[in-house]
């Protein structure tokens, strides 16, 4: 097994160009699969070779969409990036904004004995 170093997210490629020509190729299938059936008069497997051209062509469409939009896409101003990261690796996840009557800040001691 091998070991996990923590760096997956910041490391990780994105498999959008491997979706686009996988896309391509059942196009061309469909496409053909379409023109055959239609000739030798099989109407039921000929519409389903279209719808599934339909599908592959809207795939496409998003492919081609996400990929002009690069790596570093952010949705809007509407959108909050992601939070800050907090203290190293053993940081509590992400909480929203509490009041300070209701709970002490991050790192205060609660009970007295640091728990």
């Amino acid at each position: 097994m091998v070991m996990r170093t923590g760096s997956e997210p910041s490391t990780a490629r994105s498999p959008l160009r491997m979706r686009l020509w996988l896309s391509l190729w059942g196009m061309a299938w469909a496409a053909f699969g379409l023109a055959a059936f239609a000739v030798n008069g099989r109407t039921g497997w000929a519409a389903a070779c279209g719808v599934l051209l339909v599908v592959m062509v809207t795939d496409l469409c998003f492919i081609v969409r996400h990929m002009r939009q690069g790596p570093r896409y952010q949705p809007g101003r509407d959108v909050p990036p992601y939070p800050p990261q907090r203290r190293g690796r053993d940081a509590p996840p992400y909480e929203a904004e509490r009041d300070a009557e209701d709970s002490p800040p991050y790192g205060a001691e609660r009970d007295g004995r640091g728990r």
